[in-house]
């Protein structure tokens, strides 16, 4: 492909796939920013305590639309139809599996789950509350989440794109109307974002109506390598989402000891900003997978590489732009979720915007580069940097800095973990393409 005709290909996927992650990221910030609002420091607790919940969904959703549409690309990229159906179908059944597991959860296990996350007598009622109606959401953010990749896979990025907006918008809406006039509290925040994705399928319909569809739903039995590799080349996104999750629980546990409900308000603030940031970052790697995959799926090695160091450039500078914003704007930022003018929250928060946020460059980095072996179905070094950045090292660096620094070594956290896995993962993709004579 000609290089003009590469930038081209890669403005367009990007920019309406980061319109669509952003879509998404604000079914949270928008429960934030009225819960806040509406409900005060407890509301804000409760959420933060929640949220983790929502990453483990959400990730499992990618995970399962991202593996199967990847896989999905390639066939399609090499005219293997039957092939085609059978994963999207397959696809399904996994997503009705999953969904079904945090359904049951969310029926007879929420209260406990509450308890667990660390919510205290104040906050145990709403995040019981949000937690129950959350899960039994799941279907609908797992439909959603898969049939975002394959529609975004199938040529048409710009429908997944209004239908994530279109969603989000809604969600907004929604919040205002049943938290304020109608005085529904927390239930009406999460059944504001329950019916978001419900609202995104439908805006997605058109694909199937005007049969602009190349994958269809098949008669056909669980196919045990089509699961093993949908669940291999998606997890790399289940674990970049778990690791949100994995690190706010972390976080949650250590700042309650050292700052109270409070201090969990606070971060509150700073990861559902941090959840709008990553999905910019996903936005790049979602709408950068579809052309690796295809470039792969012909043998044009070279294209794939030139698509990933426009996405790395891209994330740079809107890395540099962000951090600007951030630290120049950390007391209003924070002021705008500080409905009480609590100044112990204030300053918590602006404080810790300042540290954690310093991780961005290298966080994209991260999500795009482990986004980039999946598409070429090399699911092992994706593996390794995903697990090792959202299970194996930022859990005993929490514990090791917040005890040295306190809550300053809780913001720091992040940024070095994110560095270190940067740099691991610059050093794998290194040595691949010296051990592979420069062939990806």
């Amino acid at each position: 492909m000609e290089q003009q005709s590469c930038i081209r290909d890669f403005a367009h996927y990007t920019i309406l796939s980061v319109l669509g992650t952003l879509g998404v990221s604000c079914y949270i910030l928008a429960d934030t920013f009225f819960v806040s609002k509406g409900l005060g420091t407890n509301g804000l607790t409760a959420l933060n305590l929640a949220i983790p919940v929502y990453n483990f969904i959400h990730g499992t959703g990618l995970m399962l639309g991202m593996g199967g549409a990847t896989r999905f690309s390639v066939c399609k990229s090499q005219k293997r139809t039957e092939e085609v159906n059978q994963v999207y179908t397959n696809t399904l059944y996994l997503a009705m599996i999953f969904s079904a597991a945090f359904v049951l959860i969310g029926l007879f296990f929420s209260r406990q789950l509450a308890i667990l996350l660390g919510a205290d007598e104040s906050v145990l009622e709403i995040t019981n509350t949000y937690l129950r109606w959350l899960l039994l959401f799941t279907p609908a953010f797992m439909l959603n989440d898969v049939l975002l990749c394959f529609v975004r896979n199938d040529g048409s990025p710009q429908l997944p794109m209004i239908a994530q907006l279109v969603g989000s918008f809604a969600n907004i809406l929604l919040d205002y109307i049943f938290i304020f006039p109608m005085g529904m509290g927390i239930f009406g925040a999460i059944l504001a974002t329950g019916l978001s994705p419900i609202i995104s399928i439908v805006m997605m319909l058109p694909h199937w109506v005007k049969k602009k569809n190349t994958f269809h739903f098949v008669k056909t039995k669980i196919r045990k390598h089509i699961v093993k590799q949908n669940i291999s080349l998606g997890f790399p996104s289940l674990v970049a989402q778990l690791s949100s999750g994995i690190t706010m629980i972390t976080f949650n546990a250590i700042i309650l000891k050292l700052a109270g409900n409070t201090g969990v308000a606070a971060y509150g603030v700073i990861a559902n900003i941090s959840l709008v940031i990553v999905a910019v970052y996903t936005g790049i790697a979602q709408g950068i997978q579809p052309l690796v995959s295809t470039f792969y799926g012909v043998h044009n090695n070279r294209a794939a590489k030139v698509v990933l160091k426009y996405a790395l450039a891209t994330m740079l500078a809107i890395s540099i732009t962000i951090y600007l914003l951030i630290f120049v704007f950390a007391e209003p930022i924070t002021s705008i979720f500080n409905s009480e003018n609590n100044m112990e929250l204030q300053q918590i928060s602006a404080t810790g915007l300042k540290l954690y946020f310093i991780s961005i460059p290298f966080v994209g980095y991260n999500i795009i580069l482990a986004t980039f072996f999946t598409s070429i179905e090399k699911a092992l070094p994706a593996h390794i940097l995903s697990i090792l950045r959202g299970l194996v090292l930022i859990i005993p660096m929490a514990f090791f800095l917040s005890a040295i620094w306190k809550m300053t070594g809780v913001w720091l956290t992040y940024p070095i973990t994110e560095f270190l896995i940067a740099l691991l993962g610059f050093v794998i993709y290194r040595h691949k393409k010296q051990n592979e004579n420069d062939k990806l």
